[in-house]
């Protein structure tokens, strides 16, 4: 072995932390002859430290796992690039890609405790798509036309169609919130976040293993 990393030790105490801080090292670098990285090591609370993207909290006096923020904040930056402008493919393919995306994302963090996470990015995604979708429309007789198709009166779908704001207020407007729903993308084959994370959580119970219970997802197709 040339590195060893990603190690955790929880013990009860700070004093605790330091004797077996110091222990370790100690034989990682005597005995096994390993460097340990002392910039990324520290004795601290379990809260206060993720690890593999995940992250812990309190709840209740009882230690819960979550999704760290950089964890979050990197899928987001995933999905701006499945969703940029500059990739110009038709939203079926775009569709495709996103879900193998979340798909595969959820199912490594549904071990974590709490649909928030997950259903906070299902709503900032279906707010990029929208912003895709309008952006698609392009002009205004095109927005309008879509507008009208999905069941919008035709004066506000005029009204709206010649809009100054930008697409990304759009995208979070009433009037494309109310057209462009959860139902709309799902019939599109949008499968996003919350509900694979509830798939795999009632997998983990009908399997009789508890929020413990190894995930195993197998990429369609």
């Amino acid at each position: 072995m040339r590195y060893a990393d990603d190690l955790r030790v929880y013990v009860a105490s700070e004093r605790a932390g330091q004797r077996v801080m110091a222990s370790i090292t100690q034989f990682i670098e005597q005995r096994l002859k390993l460097r340990v990285n002392r910039r990324k090591s520290a004795v601290a609370r379990a809260t206060s430290r993720p690890f593999l993207g995940f992250g812990f909290y309190r709840r209740g006096g009882i230690v819960k796992i979550g999704v760290s923020p950089k964890s979050r904040q990197r899928a987001k930056d995933r999905l701006r690039e499945l969703t940029g402008r500059t990739w110009g493919v038709a939203m079926d393919r775009r569709i495709h890609a996103i879900n193998r995306f979340t798909v595969g994302w959820t199912a490594y963090f549904a071990l974590a405790d709490g649909e928030r996470p997950f259903s906070d990015l299902d709503e900032w995604l279906r707010r990029r798509l929208r912003q895709v979708r309008w952006k698609e429309w392009k002009r205004g007789p095109t927005r309008a036309r879509n507008l009208r198709s999905l069941g919008v009166p035709n004066g506000k779908a005029h009204e709206w169609a010649n809009t100054s704001k930008g697409s990304w207020r759009i995208a979070g407007s009433g009037i494309l919130n109310t057209t462009l729903t959860k139902a709309y993308w799902t019939s599109h084959g949008l499968q996003g976040f919350l509900d694979p994370y509830r798939r795999f959580r009632d997998a983990t119970r009908t399997a009789g293993c508890g929020p413990a219970c190894p995930v195993v997802w197998e990429a369609p197709g």
